[in-house]
């Protein structure tokens, strides 16, 4: 995982605030006091009606790995204050070369469906430790959830065509483009075009050749034979380079030589114009001609939206070339993951922190939180997020922005806690699934949620709320500190 890409310390991979917050507790003598974190998002990302949690085993990896080395201690050692004075002095530098992770970490797994408000990781330890992670932590989840979100929105949006992940040259640099094959496999992807990624993912690999193949060669036709010597058993052609249809009855007389020997064409590629209209025409070249199996694959700045209006169209591409606006989640780039203190530990008695603000959707929710996923006829039927420090809680939940809107849900109906735990005591405690397996548990998921809840457009909202002791809890919380 990351450490097998980088192989150095990533210790640093947090922003200056955290080292600087940990520098503040140590010299105060509190670093070691126990807090209580919760990782969650505001708003639905691309206005969808669900998120995909990814990127936990990046995590997991980063934590049993992060570890202050030589070389971190001596960049730190050097950084200096405007008026030339060390930032930190060398008792600090002594104490993080001792650190050793000690937290209990509990967390959403990947490839179940997420929302709103809800916790998605928490993390409890020593209230320094926990600050340190926090930056890292918040990177990795952010981006990967994001992807694999997009991801499985195309995936829904092409009813089972397969989804070719081409991202790799349009990516934002290596670790994005990295990081996106596998959240895009995870959310729905067939394969990938980045070898590397395939790799060190075990993702499937696929592609087919340029334009520049074709451009290398005297014509077009002499082009298609090459790569069909070349790759008799992997012959896909790219056929826009000129004039479309005139390259699909190229590579329909390519296809006939190919039958000869035993070998076939198995598509042909279209990466411009109306990809409508063009498909349907080749469709009845190929089929014509007895290539009906010939898969037809579709590139070009495809999103979503752009699938679905060709699934619409009754478009004859049957396998999506996607790149640039899915790797680099085109028209939501951040999921805008936050990490908010909840409780602290005083004379050994949780002590539970909210933040105010002026906004609604930015007071955190206080308490070592949970989300108890409500099951009802086999179908997901609601998020509750509950407190553990609150005993006995309550059957009902409240919006957490809407005190009108109630749920309440039967004492004897199922529930699975979502947060399950994946570090104690710094230790790892949880095994990391294969991707198919994750891949399995998003189709899993899919499966439980209403349809009307992906859709694209105007999806319908799954309900998750705050139970009730913990939504009056907050509220009383709140009018207690506008009083000082």
């Amino acid at each position: 995982m990351i450490s097998k890409i980088y192989r150095v310390s990533l210790s640093l991979l947090t922003d200056f605030y955290q080292l600087t917050m940990t520098y503040g507790y140590w010299k105060k003598n509190i670093y070691n006091k126990e807090a209580c974190f919760n990782v969650f998002f505001r708003e639905r990302p691309f206005k969808s009606g669900y998120a995909v949690s990814c990127g936990l085993e990046y995590v997991i990896d980063f934590l049993k790995n992060i570890k202050f080395t030589d070389d971190d201690l001596k960049y730190l050692k050097k950084l200096k204050t405007d008026n030339n004075k060390k930032i930190f002095d060398d008792e600090f530098l002594k104490f993080l070369k001792s650190f050793k992770f000690t937290c209990d970490i509990d967390a959403v797994e990947e490839g179940r469906l997420v929302f709103p408000n809800e916790p998605i990781f928490r993390v409890k330890g020593p209230l320094y430790q926990c600050q340190l992670i926090e930056s890292a932590i918040i990177n990795i989840l952010n981006f990967q959830t994001l992807i694999a979100t997009k991801s499985c929105r195309m995936n829904v949006a092409s009813a089972g065509d397969p989804i070719f992940e081409f991202g790799l040259r349009r990516a934002q640099g290596i670790d994005g483009a990295l990081a996106a094959s596998r959240a895009s496999y995870i959310g729905g992807c067939s394969s990938t075009s980045n070898v590397l990624a395939g790799k060190i993912f075990n993702i499937p690999v696929s592609g087919t050749h340029s334009h520049s193949w074709i451009l290398s060669h005297d014509s077009e036709i002499e082009a298609f034979r090459s790569f069909s010597e070349v790759m008799p058993d992997n012959c896909i052609l790219l056929v826009d380079t000129y004039d479309t249809l005139k390259g699909v009855e190229n590579a329909i007389e390519i296809g006939r030589e190919l039958k000869k020997i035993n070998k076939k064409l198995l598509g042909i590629r279209i990466d411009s114009g109306d990809l409508s209209y063009l498909s349907k025409k080749s469709r009845k070249l190929l089929d014509k001609n007895g290539f009906e199996d010939v898969k037809i694959i579709a590139s070009n700045d495809i999103d979503e939206f752009i699938l679905s209006s060709l699934k619409q169209q009754k478009s004859k591409v049957t396998v999506w070339g996607i790149g640039t606006r899915l790797v680099t989640a085109y028209d939501n780039p951040s999921l805008g993951l936050v990490c908010k203190l909840s409780a602290i530990k005083e004379n050994k008695f949780w002590i539970k922190k909210i933040k105010l603000s002026e906004q609604k959707i930015k007071i955190n929710n206080p308490g070592i939180l949970q989300v108890h996923r409500y099951i009802k006829e086999g179908k997901y039927d609601g998020d509750m997020i509950v407190d553990e420090l609150i005993n006995n809680p309550n059957s009902t939940m409240i919006h957490p922005h809407d005190s009108t809107k109630v749920k309440r849900f039967s004492k004897n109906i199922k529930y699975i806690k979502l947060l399950v735990p994946i570090f104690r005591n710094g230790k790892s405690v949880y095994k990391n699934p294969s991707i198919l397996k994750i891949k399995k548990l998003l189709s899993s998921e899919l499966n439980k949620i209403d349809n009307s809840i992906k859709r694209l457009h105007n999806p319908h909202l799954y309900k998750v709320g705050l139970e009730k002791k913990l939504y009056n809890e907050k509220n009383d919380m709140i009018l207690n500190l506008r009083k000082l």
